[in-house]
């Protein structure tokens, strides 16, 4: 169903990453993935077949708006207009035939983008990501964000 839909495409990302990343998505935490070095990782899923009978296939669009702060496990809820994920992986299930099936990762295109990169706005398409984003298959996926947080980690030393 559409309701589980995040965590399938979570757990499926999970089966990239780990276990350079640490799954630590829950209730109000403001990201879904962690390294030791601190970058975080959010998810962010849309697929073309709804659980519910469409006459046509839904278009891609993504929930990034800033919050009004995160829960940290450590310190407990920190306030502040931010995005505190490091990188963001959109997932999408692009296929709308009767063959879709969210659970497998073959099945599914990933699109790698630092938050830096992510324009002020609350909802975004894909056609939008595109141009900002590092398209990935699942097999590809690991490396992809690799390379992605290499980047920051560099961009950050430099600054």
């Amino acid at each position: 169903t559409n309701v589980l839909r995040g965590q399938v495409a979570e757990a499926i990302v999970a089966l990239a990453l780990e276990p350079e990343w640490s799954w630590c998505s829950g209730d109000y935490s403001g990201w879904d993935f962690e390294r030791k070095d601190g970058l975080r990782l959010e998810v962010k899923q849309s697929a073309a077949r709804q659980s519910w009978k469409t006459a046509k296939p839904s278009k891609a669009n993504f929930d990034v708006a800033a919050r009004t702060g995160y829960y940290d496990k450590g310190t407990g809820w920190i306030p502040g207009t931010i995005r505190p994920a490091h990188i963001y992986v959109f997932a999408y299930h692009s296929i709308y035939e009767d063959h879709a099936d969210h659970r497998d990762p073959s099945q599914w295109d990933f699109y790698v983008v630092p938050t830096s990169m992510l324009p002020d706005v609350k909802r975004i398409a894909l056609g939008t990501i595109l141009p900002l984003a590092t398209k990935a298959s699942f097999s590809e996926l690991k490396e992809t964000v690799r390379a992605a947080a290499a980047a920051i980690l560099h961009e950050s030393a430099s600054s």
